[in-house]
């Protein structure tokens, strides 16, 4: 017995040097950023700005993969499957809390199935609608729709999506239930709007910028606590009269559960760095968001954040009594 735990206790320190010694040297090859939405959408956006400065830092590709579906949860999934070696990696927006709940059956723990990276950036989101639709104003578009609900129509990307998310909030926050009308992702979504077949979306910056801009859409309000240094002029929710109504969609970085210390803390640092890159702080801006600071971008801040958010989340859609399964 005194020879099984010696040569148990001698595997488990060359397992362990091993684990040390790749974390040092880590990474040594492409690594795998999982996006669980469609290609071209805003979190696929975050994703990509931030990985292609975040692989020159590390010298190793980072390349985007997309594993869309069942509100995130396949591609999160996914990655709490994957080998905890810091070769792949989740890239996910405030879904990650959320589905913790609009899910009643998840093949993870959402807590628990994975290590914290960092918080990457908290994307506002504008309240958005057909551009020949009817009111003019916030309080012209509530009283429309109170008066209208039964025929007005709200676009979402899907069951989980940041749009569904907002949308559901919206409806909550002026007490009056809605259509809405799911799609299988941000784009067609935007599609619909462009063309008139639904009525309101609530989105993301990174996704109604250039149609706001454009004139394509009509645009009532933002959902952040301040107004937007790239829309000046549209006024918060709650200045034009949503009490309270703040929502945004921040997106962090995630790995497998049981990845080394050392490796989560190097892509922590490559992410703080990453934030701070020209192009990056320039592309966020362009799009009505900005970089986490360097004190958000980090593992506790991360957790503290997720679990925040499935605190905050969970009376909201148990009162709406939306669920996804």
């Amino acid at each position: 017995m005194k020879i099984l735990n010696a040569l148990l206790g001698a595997a488990a320190a060359v397992s362990l040097f091993a684990a040390s010694a790749n974390a040092q040297t880590y990474p040594e090859r492409t690594i795998t950023m999982v996006v669980p939405f469609s290609a071209g959408g805003p979190t696929d956006t975050v994703a990509r700005l931030v990985a292609e400065s975040m692989s020159k830092d590390l010298g190793q590709q980072i390349i985007v993969e997309n594993v869309g579906g069942a509100g995130g949860t396949l591609g999160a999934g996914r990655v709490a499957q994957a080998d905890p070696d810091g070769y792949t990696l989740l890239l996910h927006h405030i879904g990650m809390a959320t589905s913790a709940t609009l899910y009643r059956k998840l093949a993870y723990d959402t807590l628990n199935a994975f290590e914290y990276v960092g918080l990457v950036t908290e994307v506002p989101m504008t309240i958005v609608a057909r551009k020949d639709f009817e009111p003019t104003d916030l309080k012209g578009l509530i009283e429309h729709v109170k008066a209208n609900k039964d025929t007005v129509t709200v676009a979402n990307a899907g069951i989980g999506a940041a749009s569904h998310l907002c949308g559901m909030m919206f409806m909550s926050a002026i007490e009056t239930p809605l259509t809405t009308v799911p799609y299988k992702g941000t784009g067609p979504a935007m599609t619909d709007l462009l063309g008139g077949q639904v009525d309101i979306m609530c989105d993301q910056t990174t996704n109604t910028t250039k149609q706001i801009q454009g004139g394509t859409i009509k645009a009532y309000a933002v959902t952040s606590p301040q107004r937007l240094k790239i829309f000046p002029d549209l006024p918060t929710a709650e200045e034009a009269g949503l009490a309270g109504f703040q929502v945004g969609i921040w997106h962090g970085i995630y790995a497998p559960k049981g990845t080394p210390a050392e490796v989560t803390d190097r892509l922590s640092k490559s992410l703080q760095k990453a934030l701070k890159d020209e192009n990056v702080v320039a592309r966020f801006g362009e799009l009505g968001t900005e970089p986490s600071s360097e004190a958000d971008a980090t593992p506790a801040a991360l957790k503290a954040k997720l679990e925040s958010e499935i605190t905050r989340w969970k009376p909201v859609i148990e009162a709406a009594g939306q669920y996804a399964d």
